[in-house]
């Protein structure tokens, strides 16, 4: 069977890639408004762009009245973001803070996920993160049409928990437990498989 994606609807394209492209990380992003309001939410459209310069790009869509998700507001807002790579622990919270709140309405306080604090000059992440990439808003690609805009970030710094590190001096890390989504569901990466070059 070949599908024409111009034949389709949009929901029907979104379901054939969502179920099909996977499973696909996904960015737990944390960021404040200019009236210091947390925002946390899960976004699974979400990738490594390059390493040199260090970015990744995320796509965010809007809201249902057709306004920005909090999320991309704060983002044109502040430039500054933190992402969380979730674990099977957090599966509960994602699914909790994809709920849409108003934008004076805090996910960590409206679900109770308790933050810390790592990198001083971006916003608070779940205090259970074992992984967090704290990124600079860089550009928006306009695609014609599009319900959703792809955001690159720049990596400032990341984060990990000591606990995954293996060894220090070759950056060995071991990180069994990341959550990814396949389709409507979320699935733990908790094999590692070792490849002979």
């Amino acid at each position: 069977m070949l599908i024409d994606f111009h034949n389709i609807d949009k929901l029907s394209r979104y379901k054939l890639m969502s179920n099909l492209i996977i499973p696909r990380p996904i960015a737990w992003i944390s960021t404040q408004s200019i009236e210091e309001v947390l925002n946390l939410a899960p976004f699974s459209y979400f990738i490594p762009l390059s390493s040199n310069p260090p970015a990744l790009i995320v796509s965010i869509g809007h809201k249902s009245d057709g306004s920005p998700k909090d999320t991309l507001k704060n983002l044109r807002d502040t430039k500054k973001c933190s992402i969380t790579i979730p674990t099977i622990n957090n599966a509960q919270a994602i699914q909790d803070s994809a709920t849409a709140l108003e934008s004076n309405k805090s996910e960590f306080e409206a679900f109770k996920i308790e933050t810390k604090t790592i990198n001083q000059n971006y916003p608070p992440i779940p205090k259970d993160a074992q992984v967090a990439f704290f990124c600079d808003y860089l550009q928006e690609v306009q695609l014609q049409n599009s319900l959703t805009i792809p955001i690159i970030l720049t990596i400032d710094s990341l984060f990990i928990d000591d606990s995954l590190i293996v060894d220090k001096e070759k950056l060995r890390i071991q990180f069994n437990e990341a959550l990814a989504r396949v389709g409507a569901k979320y699935f733990a990466l908790t094999q590692e498989i070792e490849v002979k070059k």
